[in-house]
Formats: structure tokens, sequence, C-alpha cells
């Protein structure tokens, strides 16, 4: 399995389902050198730096666990640069989306785990 085209369906599917929800999205795969942002969205009051993990079930673990501290660090700082680079007066949150897919790309039913303010 491709983990980057695995990566990519994730993301895309993290999207949709933020555009239903009514979030804007402003960005997909940020990247800089100090790390990488799957998803940047606004909602009325948010700026949203979105985290996707895609995982085929919870059994090991719940996707959101592979969200380290040093992870979560790296995402803190790429959302700085980025909010240096494109002023906002919205608040700036972290999101963490939780996508299981058990037959990965393959799969018809999703589901999905919309974790808002996953950390500061």
């Amino acid at each position: 399995m491709d983990t980057k085209v695995t990566g990519r369906f994730g993301e895309r599917a993290a999207a949709d389902y933020l555009k239903k929800k009514n979030y804007r999205i402003v960005g997909m795969n940020y990247a800089c050198r100090l790390g990488e942002i799957d998803l940047i969205a606004e909602s009325r009051d948010y700026i949203v730096f979105v985290e996707v993990k895609l995982r085929r079930d919870d059994s090991f673990a719940a996707a959101r666990e592979f969200v380290t501290a040093a992870k979560q660090n790296r995402i803190r700082k790429t959302a700085l640069l980025w909010l240096s680079q494109n002023p906002t007066e919205k608040q700036p949150r972290f999101d963490v989306i939780e996508i299981y897919a058990p037959e990965g790309e393959k799969s018809k039913q999703l589901r999905i785990n919309h974790i808002e303010n996953a950390f500061e």
C-alpha cells in the first residue's frame, strides 16, 4: 500500500467532511522546513490547523494517539510560520481528524471522528 496515496485519500476525506460542516478549506499539505500541516480550514470564528490520521481500525490504538507531543510541537511551530505569512483576526485552533477505513482507499464506509481543540 502506497502510504503517500493513502494519506492523500484520508486528507481528501477529511476536507470533504469539513466542507459539509461549513468549514472553508484554506490549504492542504502546507509544508515548510519546520514541518507540515495536513489541512488548514476556516470556520466562522477559527482558523483551524488539522492533523489527519487514517487507520484501518483502532484495535491497536486510537489514531489520535499517533499525534505525539513532538508532532504537536512541530505543528504548532509550522502554524506560527503560516500565521506570520497569512495574518488573520481568527483564533487559531488545533484539531485532529481520525479516519477509520477498514479496506483502505477501497472502503465504502468511513468512520470519522473530529476532535476539536485536540491540543494547544
